[in-house]
């Protein structure tokens, strides 16, 4: 039977900008300009201080553009005839927003991939599978791969069956995480909990970083705690008068927003609901790695029952710079990565709502996300200890985010 299926032409045509818009299918309402404000949490780390970390604090304001680009991406085909991939380019800007001190700058590309037969790749109608490509001045690449699935609803909110509505994932949660060996996929800690409360189940925890009724700069000795232990957090060894962390952000407690940060996106939803509003649109999920292990209960550390989570598996990874990656020295016999800042996972979602009221019909679009980055990096961990402690672990980096569409 001969093939039936054109074949992708060598000749580039640009059609017009309506074929080109409708061709990105639900990536369509991406294009444009976004801005807004929101959260980031990273734990990096602190040779300077010769402590175990930094926790570095941040409301943000942020600027994400995104251009349709003009022709279809063909992808030639060996085990199957050719493909072709839609897509927008994108920048985005991030700078703190007390400051507008630069904190983030990437670029980089969103597309759809059609369904294929080698390898077999779909995802159920109506849904997309899509694939986020970005880059990151601090020497990272990152191919995050998953899927585009229209909604109605209330996104991000906490509904039955799902701990933020239309995402995939059930935790963004800020506390670190033992890194199992390379080949394994480490569990992220369940939404809700603490740092203070998961440390008895994580080697050498405490982090009074992670706790806010723990003051910045040095903290008293104990009977095992040395005399000049630093709690290094935001905002720690700022420029005077020193700045203090608000009490709350958009009415979440400041410690509950350091624990989860997708609740300060929750907040801006509960109020629009409250106003009249309702939603509908896209979600984006997308992962660098599948499967993902997440624990179900708070609190409950690494032994804990777990759940896992797949997007459609069709590729992805990160590259990282050999300073990120640092060195693997054999110390007593046992080869023992010492990274400086490895990223090893990223996990996000995209919600791109629209928003319309219930009687006024007044709409708006809105472009809301969470994201998780885990680092990994060593600590030699001194507090409460009779002597360092070596230990590997996984330190969430988390931003949120609430964008409106605008003009330009």
């Amino acid at each position: 039977m001969p093939n039936t299926i054109p074949r992708i032409s060598d000749v580039r045509i640009t059609p017009d900008n309506e074929t080109v818009l409708k061709q990105l299918g639900l990536l369509r309402d991406l294009a444009g300009t976004w801005k807004g404000r929101g959260f980031n949490l990273i734990a990096r780390p602190d040779f300077h201080d010769k402590t175990d970390l930094y926790l570095q604090l941040n409301q943000t304001r942020e600027t994400l553009k995104f251009d349709p680009i003009g022709s279809a991406i063909p992808n030639r085909g060996f085990g199957q005839d050719d493909i072709q991939l839609f897509g927008l380019t994108y920048l985005q800007q991030i700078s703190d927003a007390g400051h507008d001190g630069a904190l983030h700058i990437e670029p980089g590309l969103w597309v759809t991939q059609p369904a294929t037969t080698f390898p077999p790749e779909d995802t159920p109608a109506p849904g997309q599978l899509v694939a986020r490509m970005g880059s990151i001045p601090h020497g990272n690449a990152l191919l995050a791969t998953g899927v585009a699935t229209p909604f109605k609803g209330n996104p991000v909110l906490t509904v039955p069956g799902s701990q933020y509505n239309f995402s995939l994932f059930p935790s963004f949660n800020s506390t670190p995480l033992a890194v199992p060996p390379s080949n394994l996929t480490p569990a992220f800690n369940a939404a809700g909990s603490s740092e203070k409360l998961t440390a008895p189940t994580v080697p050498a925890t405490p982090f009074p970083e992670y706790d806010l009724t723990v003051p910045i700069g040095p903290i008293p000795p104990g009977p095992l705690n040395p005399p000049f232990t630093l709690n290094t957090r935001t905002p720690f060894d700022t420029t005077p008068p020193e700045p203090a962390l608000p009490a709350d952000i958009n009415g979440v407690a400041m410690q509950e927003a350091v624990n989860d940060p997708i609740l300060i996106l929750q907040k801006d939803i509960e109020k629009l609901v409250a106003d009249g509003y309702t939603f509908e649109g896209v979600a984006l999920n997308v992962a660098t790695r599948a499967p993902l292990s997440f624990l179900t209960t708070a609190n409950s550390g690494a032994a804990g029952p777990t759940v896992s989570v797949a997007v459609p598996p069709f590729g992805g990874g990160i590259g990282n710079v050999q300073f990120l990656i640092g060195e693997t020295p054999m110390i007593n016999g046992q080869a023992q990565p010492q990274e400086n800042a490895q990223t090893a996972v990223v996990y996000a979602t995209f919600w791109i709502e629209k928003v319309t009221h219930k009687t006024n019909g007044h709409s708006f679009m809105q472009l809301q996300y969470a994201q998780l980055v885990s680092l990994d990096f060593p600590i030699f961990h001194l507090l409460n200890q009779p002597k360092p402690v070596y230990v590997n672990l996984g330190w969430p980096h988390v931003s949120v985010a609430t964008l409106r569409k605008t003009f330009n």
